[in-house]
């Protein structure tokens, strides 16, 4: 038996909205915006790449310190930085022969910090 939560509400009008549908299309962002919007929320996809975001949101660390508190390898500590590094998620900078990470704006802060609100907002 489904639970009425469970049922998908469908719209049984059969009258399109065309003004709706004109406003909406006229806002829309382009096509690749909006590709690239998803690809940036399939970093987030990924529980290590999540806790690596975590720790950076704390505090600026290098790799070894990453890969001592998430107890993996520091090439898989890389390895998912790289990745992140590309998404222009965190940023990096170089002391001596040590290199630091960092969340690489508030933006990302600020996206983190709103999913992590999403989540935790039914155990309220």
């Amino acid at each position: 038996m489904k639970k009425k939560a469970d049922v998908i509400e469908r719209c049984d009008c059969v009258m399109i909205h065309e003004d709706t549908i004109e406003r909406v299309r006229k806002n829309m962002p382009p096509e690749e915006t909006l590709y690239d919007l998803a690809e940036l929320f399939k970093v987030f996809g990924d529980s290590t790449r999540v806790r690596i975001l975590w720790a950076l949101d704390e505090s600026e660390m290098c790799v070894c310190d990453i890969a001592a508190l998430l107890n993996t390898t520091q090439s898989a500590v890389s390895h998912q930085l790289r990745y992140l590094k590309q998404a222009k998620l965190v940023k990096n900078r170089r002391e001596g022969k040590t290199v630091y990470y960092s969340l690489a704006d508030e933006h990302v802060k600020q996206i983190f910090d709103q999913g992590l609100d999403h989540i935790l907002e039914d155990g309220k």
